[in-house]
């Protein structure tokens, strides 16, 4: 069952990044959408329960809402396979809807940079190769100055709510 939408100028294929991810097979221009993540909304207690069966499959849409499956056959028609990067060419608009932050070649791994839509206590290392590398993500890199000005305006929503507090 398709429950996230793609634009059909992307496809998923194996990243170097990390297992698999979404590619570019066209051209995407700057604030063109390119997903609008589906699923069902999830409290973050029951986001941990289906977790435990299916395993990460959902974003965060609030303090404490998520959205994503809930049966292992809806899994792969709602993942993204975006992976974090460093460098990411991906933004938020509200919640859900995914748009380029600028033009992506064809060929280009799309990605999200973690910190527009995590607000969780975790650490993981990077492994997204870029520059500006920061070896280590946390759920709490949002709250870094320098990340704030790098993605004002492409934050989840209720994230950038927090910001402009």
């Amino acid at each position: 069952m398709q429950m996230t939408w793609f634009s059909a100028k992307v496809e998923k294929q194996f990243s170097a990044i990390h297992g698999r991810g979404l590619f570019a097979v066209q051209p995407i221009e700057a604030d063109e959408i390119v997903i609008v993540k589906g699923g069902y909304v999830l409290t973050r207690e029951q986001r941990d329960e289906v977790a435990e069966s299916l395993g990460p499959a959902e974003i965060q849409i609030s303090e404490d809402l998520h959205i994503g499956p809930v049966r292992a056959s809806e899994r792969e028609g709602a993942m993204m396979h975006l992976n974090h990067s460093c460098a990411p060419n991906l933004g938020l608009q509200g919640q859900i809807v995914f748009v380029a932050m600028r033009p992506i070649d064809a060929g280009e791994e799309l990605t999200i940079d973690y910190a527009m839509t995590d607000d969780e206590d975790y650490e993981m290392p990077c492994q997204c190769g870029s520059d500006s590398c920061r070896g280590v993500i946390t759920g709490r890199d949002w709250q870094r100055p320098d990340i704030q000005r790098r993605y004002d305006g492409y934050f989840s929503w209720f994230i950038q709510r927090r910001i402009g507090r």
